[in-house]
């Protein structure tokens, strides 16, 4: 099997060297040449993955068409806010979106923007509770490949899965893409409660409702309420709000200590796909008819609308109701 891997960040890097443990041959795509010439020399990713070794089948690629000649599938792992942007105009074969968020002024999910640019194309989604560098080490992890292909979802499973990266299919690729956006926004309000000294209880909490807020949002856009349960749902959200390597959960532990969106993000390598994500998730799900209160709260929060206080006192003084 060839694979074309479309972006060079960790995750990207990491589903390459995952792939060829697998035993796959893939082109890796960077978008800086300059960049993509120093991991084919090094043969290591020193910007977004230092000190894990790309394998021989791992080939860094600088030409985006070169690197789909003769590919099986694509691998999409470039930001959300920047996939439509990579794939206009290329011709993809089935492609597997790796991409978590929502687009801004679109409101698409990435299966979404796919749709548009691509239509008609096979295609699935890959989530879960995943860091990058413990899939790139081999250490035991897993993921769900969501798509109403069936073929696909076979296909890929195939392809990237491993005893030690295991792979389940999902036939809720909606509710599979709404846990991989919602948790990010969610984990930034779980940062900041840790970073203002409010406690873990506090966190708990949050990450409970945060999760009904998550499995409402999918069931109203049409996904399945039990998906919000599983590997892309709360498993994702555990990940990514508890984990000490989380991106949106470091950003939150900077704004819950004081520090401003601009002073937070500033000298990150990384892309902290929350931020974007929270303003365009609360008014997709304003549109369907959906309150997201922790959500609604990060936006306000990342758009230096609202404090941390301010955003903690909004949310207890909210009215009481059954759970």
């Amino acid at each position: 099997m060839r694979i074309a891997v479309l972006g060079a960040g960790a995750w990207g890097t990491a589903l390459s060297v995952q792939a060829a443990r697998a035993g796959a041959e893939i082109a890796l795509w960077g978008r800086d040449p300059a960049r993509v010439a120093a991991m084919a020399a090094a043969r290591e990713n020193a910007r977004h993955l230092p000190g894990v070794a790309l394998p021989a089948g791992v080939r860094p690629e600088a030409d985006a068409a070169a690197a789909l000649q003769g590919a099986g599938f694509a691998v999409l792992a470039v930001p959300a806010q920047h996939l439509r942007g990579v794939i206009a105009g290329l011709a993809l074969p089935p492609a597997l979106v790796a991409a978590k968020g929502v687009e801004r002024g679109t409101l698409r999910l990435p299966l979404e923007v796919l749709a548009e640019t691509h239509l008609g194309l096979p295609a699935a989604m890959l989530s879960g509770p995943n860091f990058a560098a413990e899939v790139a080490a081999g250490l035991p992890a897993a993921a769900v490949v969501a798509s109403t292909d069936a073929a696909l979802r076979a296909e890929v499973a195939a392809a990237l899965g491993t005893p030690a990266f295991r792979l389940y299919g999902s036939e809720d690729p909606v509710g599979v893409q709404v846990g991989g956006a919602a948790k990010n926004v969610i984990a930034i309000a779980a940062g900041a409660v840790i970073g203002a000294g409010l406690g873990e209880n506090a966190r708990a909490a949050l990450v409970t409702r945060g999760l009904a807020e998550l499995a409402r949002l999918v069931v109203a856009l049409g996904g399945k309420a039990e998906t919000a349960s599983g590997l892309s749902g709360m498993g994702d959200l555990l990940l990514t709000a508890t984990g000490p390597t989380s991106r949106n959960t470091a950003l939150g532990l900077a704004l819950g200590r004081g520090e401003s969106i601009a002073q937070a993000l500033a000298g990150k390598v990384s892309v902290a796909e929350g931020v974007a994500t929270a303003p365009a998730l609360v008014a997709r799900a304003a549109a369907a008819g959906v309150e997201l209160p922790i959500c609604e709260a990060v936006a306000a929060l990342v758009a230096g609308e609202l404090t941390v206080p301010a955003a903690m006192e909004r949310l207890l003084a909210r009215p009481r109701r059954d759970e």
